[in-house]
């Protein structure tokens, strides 16, 4: 147990917590083309607050069509982008003299970059959406189980893409977002499809218009959280008595700064957050052997 009380409500992150993550879709194509690994997240989060192409997908601001595949493709081919990965790649590799590798500057103290990598920017794309459609292992069952405690005001903020009727996916089949559960015996086998089923409030940011790490996200999110504990009798919520779970560092730096407790979940370490959670909520949440 921790020092500290139990939260009065959890706010979970989706894609790499309570699903894969599509990040492991980035890395999956990044080993497969011979990408510098972290690059493609490195552009993504360089993109412009309020005109990258990520950033407004998102937002729900654009709608998924070809010309944002294009838009997004851009995106991850910015020059600029590309040379500051380089540069800060080849410092964290430094000699221990702390002098730069001659691969990072060139003659006349020039930047010496190689091309940008070719990106398929479409076909990365819907191998991250497919991927992030699984329940994850050790998370989705924790959340079944606080589900069922009723014992903590339950809540998603999560960065979303909002699909359009009849999407087709690189490979031309029609797009569904649904979970994909495991058939028998896995216990899971008929739970519903809608992940936003497991929560008392669903904040996506393709429809609600704010996207993590903006404050404003943060806020509303508690006070839909509270407004739900206060319909429950349970009285108002304050951001400290919030935890919130995501995998992305900076969206955590935010939310911590916004006044929640927050969790860290890593790639491929869902277990180990589950046993965080364990300790915060006071509640066995892991089963002995994983049934998904």
């Amino acid at each position: 147990m921790t020092s500290l009380p139990p939260p009065k409500a959890l706010l979970f992150d989706i894609g790499g917590v309570c699903v894969v993550s599509p990040f492991q879709g980035i890395l999956d194509y990044e080993r497969a083309h011979n990408i510098p690994i972290g690059y493609i997240n490195f552009a993504i989060q360089r993109g412009h607050p309020t005109t990258g192409a990520w950033q407004l997908i998102e937002r729900g601001e654009v709608e998924l069509n070809d010309a944002w595949f294009a838009a997004f493709n851009s995106q991850l081919s910015n020059p600029t982008s590309w040379a500051e990965f380089c540069k800060r790649e080849a410092l964290k590799n430094s000699k221990d003299d702390g002098t730069v590798p001659k691969v990072a500057v060139g003659e006349e103290g020039k930047e010496d970059v190689p091309p940008v990598p070719e990106i398929d920017a479409k076909k990365m794309f819907w191998q991250m959406m497919r991927m992030s459609r699984t329940p994850d292992t050790f998370m989705y069952p924790a959340l079944k189980k606080l589900q069922a405690s009723d014992r903590f005001v339950l809540g998603a903020l999560s960065n979303t893409v909002a699909y359009p009727t009849g999407i087709r996916d690189d490979t031309g089949e029609l797009f569904t977002k649904g979970l994909v559960h495991a058939p028998p015996p896995n216990p899971y086998a008929n739970d519903s499809t809608d992940i936003s089923d497991c929560f008392e409030i669903f904040i996506s940011s393709a429809h609600s218009g704010v996207r993590k790490p903006e404050p404003v996200a943060y806020e509303l999110a508690v006070r839909e959280l509270s407004r739900v504990s206060e319909g429950k009798g349970r009285g108002k919520i304050k951001p400290a008595e919030v935890l919130f779970i995501d995998d992305i560092g900076i969206n955590l730096k935010w939310a911590k700064k916004s006044g929640l407790r927050t969790l860290k979940v890593d790639l491929g370490k869902t277990k180990v957050a589950v046993e965080e959670l364990e300790r915060q909520t006071g509640l066995k949440l892991l089963d002995e052997k994983p049934r998904l």
